[in-house]
């Protein structure tokens, strides 16, 4: 800054901006609350149906973020030009007070320009009037005014800057809209910056080989920032692409036997998901720098990283960053398209991320696979962004995603030291899948059901083709979410299997032949199982109670219907797994369990149904194991007596005016309509 600048600066215009901000902030607080309350808040309680359910409800819950974003950007702005204002009219009256004092010693300062100045005297001696006396001062009065001029311009220019990068950064941070950033202050701002680029350079600078005690201060800085959108950014960008894939590459590799592999090699998990949280937080920032960056991390994933003891691929590093975090869906589109396309390229991918003399041991340190895996990152990080999961999974161009990690793609052991475990990719997919088709973040415990789009019916379709084709051969990984999603859409799977015929014209039918694999295939697992069954005895309840078709019998009929065809399904599983029916001998009740997020809430009264009904069917599978009842034609469903029987229980209750039934008859009736919906999923799986 200027000597002039600051010491002749009219700072009026600034405090007017200070003040319109305030306004503005004001208004928007309003704005905000009026949004939330009001708009929001009417949305949430609407019951709408058809395209007002999903567009029309959507764009008002993002519209009224974007008010509360807007506000907290606002107030951001405000308080940084506020801090600003404040520092430079003091910094002012400094340098004025300042000269004033160098001009009791014959002291002045002149600008020269560029941030300079010169210290000079104020009148010469030989210049002086008649009469008039010079005050004398010495050199070390020269000096000491000097600095002092230059403390406080640098101080002065250092606030400027600051406030100049922490506007800028703020309001690149949304190319669109509003980022939602939110800082008290200037000073909070520029040092969440400042600190991003010393922490990044020290990774650029030393990587794995700095001290145990500068591993410690990272860590602790990375958990203490890694919410920050300024510092995200800044963190991000000044380390780079190739940076942070040269930097994990190096602190994996323990070929060289340094200090940290030795002292903090247990803390490398905790820094893994420090590091991950900033780097999925940076994406989300709009800013061309960002963009740039996630471009150059895409085309770095094929290229090969050396370290002084293997070489690995930046899909590999990267995807194991990825494991943490909500990375922004752009991102996660053109990352995950880029992993298919190269895999596909690979024809056998497990030759290559095993590949290496030696191969990398470990590039993972939060779960027990080696991190050799690719897949398994992106999988786990498209589970925390349902949207990007949505787009991932009905991607068919300039390939079919959903085929290739559902269906073609080869697998291996990414926990060779543990045998009996689940394959880790397929079990991160299944995690995936769950997002993609529900909307829900399967790992966020205050989730709530979301309403369905076309996409996530496309995901449903299509996994449910991918799945029943493979039959018996279906990963047993996939069986628990699978099992979620069904309930997740447990009108259209209720809907289904009840269903008399096929109904190309029928929008809520699924592919019976296809659901019907899909469920025996879940029905092979307990736990699975238990959550199927469980979620569509709730989905039954809810048709009984809250659906008002022509003939109310209907929903009694459906739901006998549905549970021949669970029934049938169950049948399938156990006839496949004769020779290990290993969990039917030991059934325990775990209840929805991680599916309860999925599930769409019923009511008071049907709640109380589902409660009971989930009992009794409880009861029919405890019985069905201690005394051994198998399937013999007419005795098919003396394993679903107590089901049945509180089913028609219900059906009256939520039916009082429907006369002319008794107990009796309901039962029977609903008794029929499961051996109905037996025979006809029998005929649909072939067995005639």
């Amino acid at each position: 800054m200027d000597l002039d600048a600051l010491r002749f600066g009219r700072f009026e215009t600034l405090g007017t901006a200070v003040t319109d901000w305030a306004k503005v902030v004001g208004h928007l607080q309003k704005l905000e609350k009026d949004a939330r309350d009001g708009l929001k808040g009417a949305a949430e309680k609407a019951d709408w149906k058809g395209v007002n359910a999903t567009v029309t409800r959507e764009f008002i819950t993002k519209t009224a973020g974007e008010f509360a974003d807007a506000h907290a950007e606002a107030k951001s702005i405000h308080n940084i030009l506020k801090d600003t204002h404040d520092e430079l009219v003091g910094y002012r009256n400094q340098l004025n007070l300042a000269i004033s004092e160098g001009l009791k010693k014959n002291l002045t300062v002149l600008d020269t320009g560029n941030g300079s100045f010169t210290v000079t005297m104020n009148i010469h001696p030989d210049r002086a009037a008649a009469g008039t006396s010079v005050p004398d001062h010495s050199q070390q009065d020269v000096d000491h005014f000097r600095d002092g001029v230059q403390r406080i311009l640098k101080a002065a220019t250092e606030s400027d800057n600051s406030a100049d990068q922490a506007l800028r950064a703020l309001v690149d941070q949304a190319e669109y809209g509003f980022s939602g950033a939110s800082y008290q202050d200037r000073d909070s701002a520029a040092k969440a910056m400042k600190e991003a680029e010393r922490l990044a350079g020290l990774l650029r600078k030393k990587g794995d080989s700095m001290s145990p005690e500068e591993f410690d201060e990272l860590n602790r800085s990375l958990a203490k920032y890694r919410d920050d959108p300024l510092f995200q950014e800044k963190f991000a960008t000044t380390l780079g692409p190739r940076g942070t894939l040269d930097f994990w590459a190096d602190l994996s590799d323990p070929s060289d036997g340094g200090d940290l592999q030795r002292s903090r090699h247990e803390q490398f998990g905790e820094l893994q998901k420090n590091l991950g949280l900033t780097l999925a937080g940076a994406t989300r920032s709009d800013s061309p720098e960002m963009r740039r960056w996630e471009e150059q991390m895409v085309r770095l994933g094929d290229e090969r990283i050396q370290t002084r003891g293997a070489q690995v691929y930046g899909f590999q590093l990267m995807s194991n960053l990825m494991r943490v975090g909500d990375y922004d869906d752009r991102f996660l589109d053109k990352y995950g398209n880029a992993l298919v396309a190269t895999e596909k390229k690979m024809r056998l991918p497990d030759r290559y991320w095993n590949a290496g003399v030696p191969p990398m041991p470990k590039m993972n340190f939060i779960g027990d696979d080696f991190g050799r895996d690719p897949m398994t990152g992106l999988m786990t990080g498209l589970s925390h962004s349902p949207r990007a999961a949505t787009d991932f999974f009905t991607t068919t161009q300039p390939q079919d995603n959903a085929a290739w990690v559902l269906k073609e793609r080869p697998v291996f052991d990414d926990t060779p030291l543990d045998e009996d475990d689940g394959n880790p990719f397929r079990e991160a997919t299944g995690k995936a899948l769950l997002a993609a088709a529900t909307g829900v973040n399967p790992g966020d415990p205050n989730a709530v059901p979301v309403e369905h789009t076309a996409d996530h019916r496309r995901v449903l379709d299509r996994s449910l083709k991918y799945l029943s084709e493979a039959g018996d051969e279906m990963p047993s990984e996939f069986r628990d979410d699978m099992a979620t999603v069904l309930v997740n859409w447990g009108d259209e799977v209720h809907h289904t299997t009840s269903s008399l015929a096929d109904d190309p014209g029928d929008p809520r039918q699924l592919d019976r032949r296809q659901l019907l694999e899909v469920t025996k295939q879940v029905s092979r697992d307990q736990n699975a199982y238990g959550i199927l069954n469980d979620g569509l005895n709730r989905e039954m309840v809810r048709d009984i109670y809250h659906d008002h078709p022509g003939d109310p019998k209907e929903t009694l009929l459906r739901a006998g219907h549905t549970v021949g065809f669970l029934e049938e399904a169950r049948y399938q599983a156990l006839k496949t797994d004769k020779d290990d029916p290993s969990w039917d001998a030991k059934w325990l009740y775990h209840g929805f369990g991680g599916a309860v997020n999925f599930i769409p809430v019923v009511g008071d009264a049907a709640q109380r149904g589902v409660d009971a009904l989930a009992y009794n069917w409880q009861l029919d599978e405890q019985e069905r194991i201690d005394k051994e009842i198998a399937r013999q034609n007419e005795q098919v469903f003396r394993g679903r007596e107590n089901q049945l029987q509180k089913l028609a229980d219900l059906w009256a209750d939520a039916n009082p005016g429907h006369h002319g039934n008794t107990r009796y008859t309901l039962t029977s009736e609903i008794n029929t309509a499961a051996l109905n919906g037996n025979g006809r999923a029998q005929g649909l799986a072939g067995d005639q």
